[in-house]
């Protein structure tokens, strides 16, 4: 079920009413059963997976806490690896690899004849499989007690507003929450709906329309070149933030009214000064996952310079296939880990250079900069995500420029854009909500939009709300499911 379908508008209101209605001891089982359902509303038959991997967790989490005999608790987390990842390998990277080897052996003139598996991808087993993963590893760590109610931790594993996309939840600060008693507060309703109603907002308004533009051009790269190539990254950097962004406050606003709190997943990634401040602003959830549970373990930066990037380039570029099976991918991991390295091992020479030039004196200008030089960085990688095949992503990036120095006036620019899918009333309205989505954040700076809002006039706050409502409702992009569906459900 995607949030921005008529199916959730009727499936919200009713799990609300019922959650608050019904005793608080049976709660749990009327939450799993809607998160069952909300699942299944996709492929019921997919619904196996995450029971059989609450089970083999439940099962190694509990054998787990009944002995500390370490040789013992490392077979059952080996279960419990093997097993998701296993699941994970089989349904989203076999066919991947499968072809990866099948293509190096027609180049030597081998026979290769082991067929790909034809599976539906599971839409949110990356999300769930690191969540189940990261409880494993702590029992096994010692760092939490195994959850001893199976229903609950099927709750933890299938909590309907994070399951398909996040954020990828800790089991020490959810597992917790399901055994509180939530009585319904009206504060908390009304914050929760500002924040879906943002998250509306930024995926119904700015995505859904820019993917219009965004899919034409990238979905037919040798047609267009140059500042086509540009405007499209440049509005697909935008499209994927709110896209993904727009998920997490609907997720976090729908938890936040029946009581629960979720990890903010965004802090404005693109006022980021540098590329690790990026990492540390976008996906949060994610970021922070690989950083616990892959970086430090590899040693992190508490090791030689040299080691220091292996642990870098391999969290990254295994960051970057668990996004996807695709080539593409794999490069836009590695070219962050490649950017990450590149800001290390310069970090005193641009210190100099700033110092030089005078420039940290003029700290606004500098933060500045710092910002413009990061997007332009990061909208550069993207340009590896969003592309179909390494074939269209090299194309565009040595078209990128072509023809850029040309353009002399708005109305050979206006020509330019004009048939990249979107009529020009569109363009703007795109443009506009981009632009009222940044200075609303920069207002905001660390704050929930929620919290910005309450601490504004009335008048002012009412405004808000009757502008988002309507924007949402006049210009809201509505579609087939397959079209207005989240990015990171193919993840």
């Amino acid at each position: 079920m995607l949030f921005n379908s008529f199916g959730f508008l009727v499936f919200f209101p009713i799990v609300i009413t019922l959650y608050f209605i019904i005793p608080y001891r049976a709660r749990w089982i009327f939450l799993l059963g809607a998160s069952y359902y909300f699942y299944m509303c996709w492929n019921p038959k997919y619904i196996v997976l995450i029971i059989i991997s609450t089970i083999i967790d439940y099962f190694a989490g509990m054998m787990m806490g009944r002995t500390k005999e370490k040789k013992k608790r490392k077979k059952y987390l080996l279960l419990s690896l093997v097993s998701n990842l296993g699941l994970l390998f089989t349904f989203k990277y076999f066919n991947f690899f499968n072809e990866s080897i099948g293509q190096i052996f027609r180049y030597f003139h081998l026979v290769y004849g082991i067929p790909d598996f034809k599976l539906l991808l599971p839409v949110g087993i990356s999300f769930y499989t690191f969540q189940t993963l990261s409880y494993s590893i702590d029992v096994y760590k010692g760092k939490i007690k195994p959850e001893k109610h199976l229903g609950i931790f099927a709750l933890y594993v299938s909590f309907f507003p994070q399951l398909v996309a996040g954020p990828i939840e800790r089991s020490d600060k959810l597992l917790p929450q399901f055994y509180e008693k939530y009585r319904f507060d009206y504060d908390r309703f009304a914050n929760g709906l500002v924040q879906m109603g943002w998250g509306f907002f930024k995926k119904v308004v700015i995505a859904d329309r820019v993917a219009i533009l965004v899919n034409q051009v990238y979905n037919n790269v040798t047609e267009y070149t140059g500042i086509q190539l540009i405007v499209a990254t440049v509005f697909f950097t935008f499209q994927i933030y709110c896209d993904f962004s727009g998920y997490s406050d609907i997720a976090i606003g729908l938890a936040r009214i029946l009581g629960f709190d979720l990890m903010k997943n965004f802090n404005r990634p693109y006022g980021a000064t540098s590329i690790p401040d990026f990492w540390r602003r976008w996906h949060i959830s994610l970021s922070t996952w690989f950083k616990d549970y892959l970086y430090i373990p590899l040693g992190g930066s508490k090791t030689s310079k040299p080691r220091w990037y292996f642990n870098l380039s391999l969290t990254f570029l295994i960051s970057g296939l668990w996004h996807g099976a695709n080539w593409t991918f794999i490069l836009w991991g590695c070219i962050h880990g490649f950017y990450q390295m590149v800001s290390i091992s310069t970090r005193n020479i641009r210190s100099t250079f700033v110092r030089g030039i005078k420039l940290d004196q003029f700290p606004i200008l500098h933060r500045l900069l710092n910002i413009i030089i990061t997007f332009l960085l990061v909208c550069f990688a993207w340009i590896f995500f969003r592309a179909n095949n390494l074939k269209d992503a090299i194309y565009i990036v040595t078209h990128l420029f072509e023809g850029v120095l040309e353009i002399q006036s708005i109305q050979t620019l206006s020509a330019y854009v004009s048939i990249l899918g979107l009529e020009k009333i569109e363009f703007f309205i795109a443009v506009g909500a981009i632009a009222l989505m940044e200075i609303v954040q920069f207002v905001g700076r660390d704050r929930e939009i929620y919290d910005l809002l309450n601490n504004s006039p009335i008048f002012l706050r009412w405004a808000a709300y009757y502008i988002v409502v309507f924007a949402i409702l006049l210009f809201g992009v509505y579609g087939s499911e397959v079209d207005i569906q989240f990015i990171y459900f193919q993840f």
